[in-house]
């Protein structure tokens, strides 16, 4: 006898096969390790802090000359 094979379940599997591939690719392109993660906050952070730190206070007595 023949094996019977559900084109369903073979259409959802091949489906599947074919995203996770893509997934795979894509964590690879775009994927980033924690530590640079943790980098790139770590100086946005710092540069925040800095353009804060340039600001001027709106009840300076500089501004009111």
């Amino acid at each position: 006898m023949a094996n019977l094979i559900n084109l369903n379940r073979a259409r959802k599997e091949r489906d599947k096969m074919n995203k996770r591939a893509q997934a795979n690719e894509n964590a690879v392109q775009y994927g980033r390790k924690k530590a640079d993660k943790l980098l790139d906050a770590t100086r946005d952070e710092q540069a925040r802090k800095l353009l804060d730190g340039h600001k001027l206070d709106p009840n300076s007595e500089y501004e009111q000359e």
